[in-house]
């Protein structure tokens, strides 16, 4: 498994080839909702299986794992961004009924308890059932996402959140969650992701 290192991205957190670059290329070309991303592994070789497994082998106890690295490597970043509370990305009820869990759910809760963090699920939600963002192309994963989250309560509560997931691949999906955060009362999301994709 080979972890993100420097020189990354300063805004999505992803791997870039020249140290003297802040952004990469989808960041220096487009505008995030979110404040700032951050991921652990690369998405490949054995984190690419890993995840699989995770996400669709029923390796549920693989969370424990990725929450202890993740708060090892960031825990300091996340407390000094004052983070309040952690989100999961939600998946669809049918979604989630058919694989018995959201690995993303299981993640936040062995990160919060490591961290000592409140870890929200109920506040974003997912209305709309969405075709795995893998298959499309970066025009066809924004609109995708379009309305596929909503906020469950009035407001949120917390003002600074961090949103977690399990794969980063261009920020639709983070932006998306971003979005509603912000629309609702949130000032600052930020990402972290299990595992991102290579970047330029």
């Amino acid at each position: 498994m080979i972890y993100v290192k420097e020189p990354v991205c300063k805004r999505c957190g992803q791997p870039i080839e020249h140290e003297r670059k802040e952004y990469c290329y989808d960041c220096k070309s487009g505008k995030h909702t979110y404040a700032q991303g951050k991921s652990v592994w690369l998405y490949k070789g054995e984190m690419k299986e890993s995840i699989y497994r995770f996400k669709d082998g029923g390796r549920r106890e693989y969370a424990i794992f990725y929450a202890r690295e993740s708060a090892r490597i960031y825990g300091k970043w996340i407390r000094n961004k004052g983070i309040e509370a952690i989100l999961p990305i939600p998946v669809h009820k049918n979604k989630r009924k058919k694989r018995g869990y959201n690995q993303a759910e299981l993640y936040a809760r062995e990160l919060g308890k490591i961290l000592g963090i409140f870890v929200d699920t109920r506040s974003l939600v997912r209305t709309i059932d969405t075709m795995p963002q893998k298959e499309l192309n970066d025009k066809e994963r924004k609109n995708n996402l379009k309305k596929a989250f909503k906020i469950e309560t009035d407001s949120v509560q917390w003002k600074k959140v961090l949103v977690v997931d399990d794969i980063y691949t261009t920020g639709s999906t983070a932006d998306a969650a971003a979005n509603v955060l912000k629309k609702s009362g949130a000032e600052e999301v930020y990402i972290l992701s299990i595992t991102i994709g290579k970047g330029y």
